[in-house]
C-alpha cells in the first residue's frame, strides 16, 4: 500500500472571545482581510485572509462543530511570514500601540534560519512575525 501524502495547509481555526475585536486587530495591525462565508446550514461565519491563507474564527462561547476537543482562547502560537524589514513591523506595532514581547531574535523555521518578533492578539494567542535570513 502506498502511504498517502499531505500537500499543504488550507486553513486553521482560532477560538476567540470577541469576534469584532479579533477582526479589528488582525485587519488593523496585521493587514489581513475579513472574509465572511456561508456554510451548509446557512450560518454566516467570519474568517481572516491574507495571500492564500485563511484563518477561520470560532466564538469561544459557541464553537462550530466539529471542533478541537478543548477549544480555548489564547492557546494558539502562530508564525506569520513577512518580506518587510522587522524594523518596519516594530515601528508599525508601536504606532498601533501593540506591545512587542520579544525580538528581533534568531529562530529556525520550516525552510531554515529566520529572524522573529513576538506579540499577542486580543485573546492572548502568541503571534510571531518572521522573515527568512
Amino acid at each position: 500500500m502506498t502511504k498517502p501524502e499531505l500537500t499543504g495547509l488550507d486553513h486553521l481555526v482560532l477560538t476567540v472571545g470577541d469576534m469584532d475585536e479579533t477582526v479589528a486587530f488582525y485587519t488593523r495591525v496585521l493587514g489581513m482581510t475579513e472574509a465572511r462565508f456561508t456554510v451548509a446550514d446557512g450560518t454566516i461565519r467570519s474568517a481572516l485572509a491574507f495571500g492564500s491563507i485563511k484563518i477561520n474564527l470560532h466564538p469561544a462561547d459557541a464553537p462550530f462543530a466539529p471542533h478541537a476537543r478543548t477549544p480555548a482562547r489564547g492557546s494558539a502560537d502562530l508564525c506569520l511570514l513577512t518580506n518587510a524589514p522587522l524594523d518596519d513591523w516594530i515601528a508599525h506595532l508601536q504606532h498601533c500601540e501593540v506591545e512587542l514581547l520579544d525580538g528581533p531574535v534568531p529562530r529556525t523555521g520550516a525552510r531554515g534560519p529566520m529572524t522573529s518578533i513576538y506579540l499577542r492578539d486580543p485573546d492572548g494567542n502568541l503571534i510571531e512575525i518572521a522573515c527568512y535570513d
